[in-house]
């Protein structure tokens, strides 16, 4: 096992599931202290103990992203208790599904208060302690292929990860003297346990959403934390402003198949 984040210390939001956890249980494999955030406490702290009883060292605030003083204060502290901040992850988002004709302007606004606020909030925040340390730092954003590639029922969705990819460049433009790296991961359609549920039993939106991707299959978490884990790493020290898809070809393609659901 390679430790590439021996004695650092990372911070990944809506880490207690999916591809934040994944993310969580790779830094933590390879020797990071990892800070674990997302809403509900409970899962949190199974996502900590599992990563605890696989010797990893891990530590975990319950909190709403949305509550942009909470989580300026959680990588302050963090900084502070540990005397660095090596990487931070932006993973968490809010999902609103709607029309846009029957879709509220709170429903609307919701979508970016944590992918796009808690975005700038924790970069702003996480930026101003690397640039302070001789070794930089790290900040890797999880966008998704819906930001470039137009879904019905996502618009906030898509929007708000259109509007987190554009800040992402610009704070790599901006980082970028400061020794601080900023990337984004684009994932495509991932087998989550979320995802997985919404679809079980039913074979045909299964295999409508796989005939959208070239290599006719969804990625899992553990593949999607490998790009981030990579993007965070000394491996990368030379790439900042990349959005990188991880998503089985499909934003490669020129045609996608209509053919869905």
């Amino acid at each position: 096992m390679r430790n590439r984040f021996d004695k650092r210390v990372v911070i990944v939001t809506g880490s207690s599931l999916g591809i934040g956890f994944a993310a969580a249980q790779g830094f933590a494999a390879e020797g990071a202290h990892v800070v674990l955030c997302a809403r509900n406490e409970e899962q949190l702290k199974r996502a900590a103990d599992s990563i605890a009883d696989d010797g990893g060292k891990v530590s975990y605030q319950a909190l709403d992203l949305a509550d942009t003083d909470a989580f300026e204060k959680l990588i302050q502290d963090t900084a502070t208790e540990h005397g660095r901040l090596d990487a931070l992850v932006n993973n968490a988002a809010v999902t609103r599904h709607r029309m846009i004709d029957s879709m509220s302007l709170e429903a609307w606004r919701k979508n970016f208060c944590v992918t796009v606020d808690a975005t700038f909030i924790g970069t702003k925040t996480a930026m101003a302690i690397m640039g302070k340390q001789e070794q930089g730092g790290a900040i890797v954003n999880v966008s998704s292929s819906c930001g470039s590639r137009a879904t019905v029922g996502v618009s906030g969705y898509s929007a708000a990860k259109a509007a987190a990819d554009s800040f992402s460049n610009c704070a790599a433009m901006e980082g970028a003297t400061m020794g601080v790296r900023v990337n984004s991961v684009v994932p495509g359609s991932v087998a989550t346990a979320a995802s997985e549920a919404a679809v079980a039993g039913n074979q045909k939106v299964q295999d409508a959403i796989h005939s959208t991707i070239p290599m006719q299959r969804s990625g899992t978490p553990e593949e999607i934390a490998a790009a981030i884990l990579f993007l965070a790493s000394d491996e990368a020290s030379f790439i900042t402003g990349v959005e990188l898809p991880v998503d089985g070809g499909k934003l490669a393609q020129l045609y996608v198949p209509t053919t869905l659901i």
